[in-house]
């Protein structure tokens, strides 16, 4: 992949950016927990990762039966893989839109409602969770140029943040799917 990407910046002679892919190379070489980050995770992690979600979702179900938005459930799918392998910030991004999926079919029914009025109208869980969900993945989908949010330093050296903050949105992403039992 390495090869495949310096060779199509040299033919797209893009000499500045191909200095800046060899100085976070060299970035990442010089810590030892970011040489790994460009590589899948072992099958150990990705099974603790997702046995992670699975007793999640275990501690949720208080009912016998739930109505869950069956686009909801594929991109919650889609996260869960992001999850396990790490993509932290893919998990953030998925989590607001599985929420939104599921709370627009099954609870509000709207397709013209805006997000934020949607989480603030349907979701059952803290007003504060979800505000603080979707406002980090916008910062993260939306670029403010005069305050940038995420940066390569930023991505590298704030792992363990960017962790912690992709299993909170699971967790609130899961509250969603099981705020209404019964129905």
């Amino acid at each position: 992949n390495w090869y495949f990407a310096t060779g199509f910046l040299r033919l797209c002679n893009h000499n500045s950016l191909l200095r800046f892919i060899v100085e976070v190379r060299q970035k990442m070489s010089q810590a030892n927990h970011m040489d790994n980050l460009f590589e899948p995770p072992s099958k150990q992690v990705w099974e603790q990762r997702s046995q992670w979600i699975e007793d999640e979702i275990k501690k949720a179900e208080i009912g016998m039966s739930y109505l869950v938005s069956e686009h909801s459930i594929a991109l919650f799918y889609d996260m869960q893989r992001a999850y396990c392998a790490g993509a932290w910030i893919s998990v953030v991004v998925m989590a607001v839109s599985s929420i939104d999926s599921q709370l627009r079919e099954t609870e509000s029914g709207d397709n013209r409602i805006g997000t934020a009025m949607l989480f603030r109208g349907f979701y059952d869980g803290e007003r504060q969770e979800i505000d603080w969900l979707r406002k980090l993945r916008n910062k993260y989908v939306h670029l403010n140029l005069d305050e940038p949010f995420l940066e390569t330093d930023t991505w590298f050296n704030n792992q363990d943040q960017l962790e912690a903050d992709a299993m909170k949105a699971i967790k609130i992403a899961i509250k969603s799917f099981y705020q209404s039992p019964g129905t």
